[in-house]
């Protein structure tokens, strides 16, 4: 049996919850350079957790710059067995209003300026990302903002764009006519690493403002996102606590994510890059200590 580890990945208004029990920050050294900040460690109704801030405290590192590798392995490091994302998101849908939380089932990635594996020449891997999200987190995750009466949407495709400036109207009306939900600028190339790291992971999609589409957004301001972003913390709070109180302390497996390697890696162990094979010692453990 395996402890349930809650991996967060959001902002300061996510992480400050009052009942986390031991709460301390803790630096988490990876090979694939610095996390966006300390992990807060702590443990909620028996449920141990770790909080990273996605873009550091104080927003400092913006879409492009975060290494998402570093934290990815940061959390594989450290033991986490299940990852929640929570990042804001603009809509593409007239009924997806402000303050909804959209529980998304697909991804589009239009990024084009960040590492998005930690495989590579030397060690190459291919993991499957048809269904990138697991369906046990995210039907938990409805079933809690249901409990909490948080409006939300079960399903939806989240289209990541690089940023960090918000989309033109030309670009908002083409994510719209491909059948997009919501637009973000984070969840790529974070969704493709948790696959490869062997990671349940969810994504909570919290709309602050209609895209550029609606006759009445016709721009987005920081200052209108930032005011939504403060009425939907504490929601934010409310559904990762609920969270973790129904996955419990003891992990319940995912076992098509959590053993996707073993039919991922295609180079042959005798041809394999030791100094990257040594740089995947948590991502990849598990398979490599078979070889």
């Amino acid at each position: 049996m395996t402890r349930t580890v809650l991996g967060v990945i959001g902002g300061s208004g996510v992480y400050d919850i009052a009942g986390l029990e031991n709460p301390h920050w803790e630096r988490v050294k990876s090979p694939w350079g610095e996390p966006s900040d300390a992990l807060l460690l702590g443990r909620y109704a028996g449920v141990d957790m770790a909080f990273l801030p996605r873009h550091g405290r104080g927003h400092v590192q913006s879409p492009s710059s975060i290494n998402y590798r570093a934290n990815i392995d940061a959390l594989k490091r450290i033991g986490v067995t299940d990852v929640l994302s929570v990042s804001a998101v603009g809509s593409l849908k007239e009924e997806l209003p402000p303050g909804t939380f959209v529980m998304v089932d697909q991804f589009i990635d239009r990024t084009f300026a960040r590492e998005k594996s930690f495989f590579g020449p030397g060690f190459v891997a291919h993991v499957s990302m048809a269904h990138p999200v697991c369906t046990r987190l995210s039907g938990l995750l409805a079933e809690a903002a249901t409990e909490e009466g948080i409006k939300h949407a079960k399903g939806g495709t989240y289209i990541c764009m690089e940023g960090p400036q918000f989309s033109t109207l030309a670009e908002s009306k083409l994510y719209r006519s491909w059948g997009c939900s919501v637009v973000g600028m984070t969840a790529m190339p974070e969704a493709k690493l948790a696959r490869e790291a062997e990671l349940p992971y969810a994504t909570v999609a919290m709309v602050t403002d209609y895209d550029c589409w609606h006759p009445d957004h016709d721009h987005v301001t920081v200052d209108a996102v930032i005011k939504v972003l403060l009425e939907n913390a504490e929601h934010a709070r409310k559904l990762v606590c609920r969270m973790a109180t129904k996955l419990g302390p003891t992990h319940a497996p995912s076992p098509q994510i959590e053993h996707v390697l073993d039919t991922a890696l295609i180079t042959a162990p005798e041809k394999r890059d030791p100094v990257l094979a040594a740089k995947l010692d948590a991502v990849a453990g598990r398979i490599l200590k078979k070889v």
